[in-house]
């Protein structure tokens, strides 16, 4: 597919990449947040329903810029870090949706549940790195969930009735890849 990079076995590069969440805090704000600790690749096939992504979160690496949440974050309450240590991604199939852009299915793994989960996937691009004979690829992927749908329940409320982190989490990814590809023989 003209679209895709070359086919091959990409790494994620964690240095610049981004493992990251929204969600929202109180009724008026959202609170960002990212792990910084993550690995993964991507296997490009000859088209997007060959191809493959999957990647390991280490959930304790979460941070949101702010110390005392982060420690609370890592708690029963939420994602429960020393139980369950990563959160994992592995598509399970990848539809194209026209241009750069494609729908990925995913077995998304939080506090030991799996749910599929659907991101739409865009395609940003590949070329040469500055590494010779290396070639990089970058991808953005997004998604929404439920938290409650993975256990996590915590159910803080305000005064008046509001809830202190709302049900609804997004999940921002932005990815980028990189391979030593063998050179084409008609190169």
């Amino acid at each position: 597919m003209s679209n895709l990079p070359t086919p091959g076995v990409y790494d994620i590069d964690s240095v610049h990449s981004t493992a990251g969440f929204v969600a929202r805090h109180l009724v008026a704000s959202k609170v960002r947040g990212r792990f910084t600790d993550f690995t993964g690749k991507v296997t490009i096939g000859d088209s997007a329903e060959t191809s493959s992504v999957e990647g390991t979160v280490q959930a304790a690496s979460i941070t949101t810029d702010n110390e005392m949440r982060d420690g609370h974050l890592k708690t029963a309450d939420f994602l429960e870090v020393e139980t369950y240590p990563t959160i994992t991604l592995r598509s399970t199939k990848i539809t194209p949706k026209g241009g750069d852009k494609y729908e990925m299915l995913a077995d998304f793994t939080v506090k030991g549940i799996t749910k599929s989960v659907p991101f739409e996937l865009e395609f940003l691009g590949a070329g040469p790195s500055m590494q010779p004979g290396v070639t990089v690829a970058g991808f953005e992927a997004r998604a929404e969930i439920d938290r409650r749908d993975f256990s996590v329940n915590f159910e803080g409320t305000l005064e008046n009735g509001s809830l202190v982190v709302g049900h609804k989490v997004i999940i921002d990814l932005a990815v980028e890849v990189s391979a030593q590809l063998p050179v084409p023989a008609n190169a």
